[in-house]
């Protein structure tokens, strides 16, 4: 295989505007199939990929022999059930993140992947970002001196009641949507799993739109903080006695602000490292087709994604929520 053959699943507007440029774009990466009962859903992508086949149905993309790779963007609650129909039908799953409702679902699709020897993985993009290697060098070379804490933001106003992450029968809420960013690299970052986790959660219609959660890695107190009544922002800071590292777009780097690094230091001297052009979409593609293709290993396993999940049951269990 030298060209991964990608199908997705649904013409979600995030499917269309952004992760079907990114395969359009990847290096040895192809865009054959999307399945979508509406053809006028289904233009969008055949204008990226002349040639599409658009399938009426789910099972009909899957049981297609010409694709390798399913994007899964559907509503979260779906997730795990269409990546583990994907894995039984042969095709490797990048699913939308999250990957699942409950570390159960995650523990059911791990051992899918063990039965099948498919590939599945969440598609969490912030890894595949050189911004976020940096950080790990700088914080392997105690550029911060002795880290003391850890803060994570993310954060956004969702005006649609509509919207299937105000929907709680659909899996929505802040810290599926959001809240696993700051999560996730807070955990990426310092290769170690937060304890002792508290929260302060508020509940709407159904759905968390305010979350603050704080837990400790050894000594060092992390906070990550989401939500989807707030104003837009996002940001994550690593707090040394003898540095601080910034990253002013950690999560979202191109559309919410650069993507950049910065060190500051007790002398009020800061060193930036700017990342204007780096496409962490089109890195994950690509990333994604390396391990299928050559069996590399990928950059967010499912056990990664289990970690993650595991710090939001535990923040619901200790909010007394879902």
């Amino acid at each position: 295989m030298t060209v991964t053959r990608w199908g997705i699943l649904g013409a979600a507007r995030f499917a269309r505007t952004t992760m079907a440029p990114a395969i359009h774009e990847a290096a040895q990466a192809q865009l054959v199939a999307v399945a979508s009962r509406d053809p006028a859903k289904a233009a969008p992508f055949a204008a990226l990929a002349p040639g599409l086949r658009v399938h009426d149905s789910y099972e009909a993309l899957l049981a297609d022999p010409d694709i390798d790779a399913v994007y899964i963007p559907l509503p979260n609650a779906l997730h795990a059930d269409w990546a583990e129909k994907a894995m039984r039908a042969g095709k490797a799953a990048l699913v939308e993140k999250p990957l699942g409702m409950s570390v159960a679902e995650i523990d059911r699709l791990i051992a899918v992947r063990a039965e099948t020897g498919v590939l599945c993985a969440e598609a969490y993009m912030p890894p595949h970002h050189p911004q976020w290697q940096q950080v790990r060098r700088l914080l392997a070379d105690g550029a911060v001196g002795t880290l003391q804490m850890v803060r994570g933001v993310f954060t956004f106003t969702l005006d649609d009641p509509g919207n299937i992450r105000a929907q709680a029968a659909m899996g929505g809420g802040g810290l599926r949507d959001v809240g696993i960013y700051p999560i996730g690299m807070t955990r990426w970052a310092l290769q170690a799993e937060p304890e002792g986790i508290t929260a302060d959660i508020r509940i709407e219609n159904g759905v968390d739109t305010r979350a603050e959660l704080r837990g400790h890695v050894g000594d060092v107190v992390v906070t990550m903080v989401s939500g989807l009544s707030q104003m837009r922002w996002q940001e994550m800071v690593f707090h040394g006695d003898q540095g601080l590292i910034r990253l002013p777009a950690p999560f979202n780097p191109g559309a919410f602000a650069e993507g950049a690094v910065e060190l500051h230091r007790p002398d009020h001297s800061v060193s930036v490292w700017r990342y204007p052009a780096d496409r962490q979409y089109v890195l994950q593609v690509e990333a994604f087709g390396r391990s299928l293709r050559d069996g590399a290993a990928y950059p967010v396993p499912l056990a990664f994604s289990r970690g993650s999940q595991a710090v939001i049951d535990a923040a619901f269990a200790a909010a007394g929520d879902r």
